[in-house]
């Protein structure tokens, strides 16, 4: 195919007959469309900017009215980890191997990111392993060192996370 004859993207039509022109009313008597303008005689909705809102239910009390409103607060002090369980540390390390966050991102246990890791304690682990985290729930301290393994706290700035 030579360049003339490639399609360009100022080239690019809508197929024929696929689109058509809006119908523009209320432009005089002359054209169709004139008089009122297909709104009828007169009331709130022959009236520029007449209507009733998308919500209005005719005087009964609107859904959006009806609905409780939402309680509670948010946390600006809460800290979000990045989580991981023993059991995928159990699957993913050989014994004795001493893991860090690095070592859990190149193994794809943890999402990229700069917010600190929390080691949870579902499942289960038969090696003795050394975890460096940031923190550890009381179940996954309990079964690394069940197994024979050692837990690591790391210091973290929680000022530093991407929430």
């Amino acid at each position: 195919m030579s360049n003339e004859e490639k399609i360009q993207l100022h080239d690019l039509r809508p197929a024929p007959g696929s689109t058509k022109q809006r119908k523009r009313v209320g432009r005089g008597d002359g054209g169709k469309g004139g008089t009122y303008a297909g709104r009828g005689r007169k009331g709130q909705n022959a009236r520029a900017g007449g209507g009733k809102a998308p919500y209005f239910e005719g005087g009964q009390l609107p859904l959006v009215r009806r609905l409780p409103r939402r309680r509670g607060f948010t946390n600006i002090f809460r800290v979000p980890f990045r989580i991981v369980n023993v059991g995928r540390l159990d699957l993913a390390f050989e014994a004795d191997s001493e893991i860090n966050p690095d070592m859990l991102l190149a193994n794809g246990l943890i999402k990229k990111g700069k917010n600190p890791v929390k080691v949870l304690g579902e499942g289960e682990i038969t090696k003795a392993l050394t975890v460096h985290a940031h923190a550890f729930s009381a179940g996954a301290r309990e079964k690394i060192e069940a197994a024979g393994g050692r837990v690591v706290e790391l210091a973290y700035d929680d000022t530093e996370s991407d929430q």
